[in-house]
């Protein structure tokens, strides 16, 4: 992930850049984001954070996040990406009831009764979670107390406007000049 911040305070700049990443680390989705564009000026104040992904999130099956085959009296899954797996096994037991789901392994589910096509086609994330995930790291990692934010979203770009005081056109133009440099219209 490439991280770009502009200020005047240098010790601000390299704080940020570092709380930011952490942040994106800690919620496992730093993998998601292809670059970062930070504006830190707090003597307006304003703060402009844009990110833009690696791709938009997208509808996922479990046939998308897991190795899906027939068996015998039911289906045999292999778990091929984590972060899917706690919804995944949710969605199992709410449709088949937690007596069918036999977990194996970490990695491995037995389900008695089920369809391998029926079942791959579960969705397990509508590609707005990790959106919502990844806009509410932004507002972790911008500075406490901004609660005036506007949010420009489209395709794979995030770009959050903040200030404390009254969110004047300027500043508007400012954060979208931003957006679209990052790749949103």
């Amino acid at each position: 992930m490439e991280t770009a911040v502009s200020g005047d305070d240098v010790y601000g700049r390299d704080a940020y850049a570092s709380l930011f990443e952490e942040i994106m680390s800690d919620l496992n989705k730093a993998v998601l984001i292809d670059k970062a564009d930070m504006t830190l000026r707090p003597e307006v104040p304003l703060f402009i954070f844009s990110i833009a992904l690696k791709a938009e999130p997208s509808v996922k099956t479990i046939a998308d996040v897991a190795n899906v085959r027939e068996e015998a009296g039911g289906v045999h899954l292999t778990v091929s990406q984590e972060r899917y797996a706690p919804a995944m096994l949710s969605l199992l037991w709410g449709r088949y009831g937690r007596r069918a789901v036999a977990q194996q392994t970490r990695f491995d589910l037995d389900v008695a009764g089920a369809s391998a096509s029926e079942i791959g086609s579960m969705v397990v994330s509508s590609g707005e979670e990790d959106k919502r995930e990844i806009l509410g790291a932004l507002w972790r990692a911008m500075p406490e107390g901004i609660k005036n934010r506007r949010v420009l979203m489209d395709g794979n770009v995030i770009t959050v406007v903040a200030t404390e005081e009254i969110m004047l056109s300027a500043m508007m133009e400012e954060g979208e000049a931003v957006h679209r440099r990052m790749g949103g219209q």
